[in-house]
């Protein structure tokens, strides 16, 4: 439905949102890339949802807001201004000092709302709003000096292969940037404190192993050319981009879900899809089944622990 005043009204469920200029062009073309305006990223997110969803259900998030496109100012924003709708969920978590009022996604409206505010990207917690110190996800995010896609390959092959051993499952994603996350599934019973000195013993594991082609190194100037496996964001407070989220990049790649064999796809990249394609993707499951299999890290520290001898 479109009003007289250039408003698209979109239904959701029971809701009707108003998309205000839809016609605003967020991701200018050029070169390759091609132009998308806010109403295709409305569009797609409707389209993406059912997969999307499950994802950020109950999660706190933060906004990455372009209210004039990708050309205009950033905004990152944690705290909900009031003059969101009511009905969506909103939940308060502690944070220095204070405490912060986090958009919680858990409808299709909210989703399509959200991108009616130029919300291009939706970074979420990896815990959720009723057990905001217990993550249910451990995440290791592979970053390559430049925009080597190779070395991002390779070291996610060398995690998966670890993890493998450590009998933990993993999940890859394309995070429509330059690299890769590679996602665990826990059942929420460790704290941000366990879970993100579990993940640094398994970087500094393989790092030790290929010490001249990945590194721990926190500091830019100390990792040279070398692939940077980095676990910082597992901790309180922190975000991880979410799957099927779209990445502020002329063209409007997706942080894409993927299956252990595409890795060996040698047309794969970081930006490898797009709002054109990727809910194509999301109907293959490509996670199927996966992130229900939430494990403790009891048995996986043991086993990491012998490996060390």
């Amino acid at each position: 439905m479109s009003g007289g005043d250039g408003t698209r009204r979109v239904r959701a469920g029971r809701r009707t949102v108003e998309v205000h200029r839809p016609d605003k062009v967020l991701f200018p073309g050029g070169g390759d890339a091609k132009e998308y305006t806010k109403g295709d990223l409305v569009d797609y997110h409707r389209a993406v949802a059912p997969f999307m969803l499950p994802h950020l259900r109950g999660r706190p998030l933060m906004l990455e807001r372009h209210p004039d496109g990708l050309d205009g100012p950033r905004f990152m924003q944690k705290n909900t201004p009031e003059s969101y709708p009511e009905w969506i969920t909103r939940v308060e978590v502690a944070k220095e000092g204070g405490t912060v009022r986090h958009v919680v996604c858990d409808d299709t409206a909210t989703l399509l709302y959200l991108a009616d505010q130029a919300s291009v990207t939706l970074h979420r917690w990896l815990s959720r709003a009723d057990s905001v110190d217990h993550p249910d996800r451990l995440v290791f995010d592979l970053d390559p000096a430049g925009d080597d896609f190779e070395a991002v390959r390779e070291a996610a092959r060398l995690l998966g292969e670890l993890l493998d051993e450590l009998e933990l499952p993993s999940a890859l994603m394309t995070t429509g940037s330059r690299g890769l996350h590679l996602i665990v599934p826990l059942n929420g019973r460790h704290d941000f404190d366990e879970v993100r000195s579990f993940a640094r013993d398994v970087a500094d594991t393989l790092a030790a192993a290929h010490p001249d082609r990945l590194t721990t190194a926190a500091r830019k100037k100390d990792r040279g050319e070398r692939l940077y496996l980095d676990v910082q964001r597992n901790a309180y407070a922190q975000t991880a981009v979410a799957p099927f989220t779209v990445r502020p990049r002329p063209g409007a790649p997706v942080a894409t879900p993927i299956t252990w064999d595409q890795l060996d796809d040698p047309e794969l990249h970081a930006r490898r899809w797009t709002i054109a394609d990727a809910v194509e993707q999301a109907r293959a499951n490509p996670w199927s089944g996966l992130l229900n299999r939430g494990r403790a890290l009891g048995p996986a520290r043991r086993r990491l622990n012998a490996l060390h001898g």
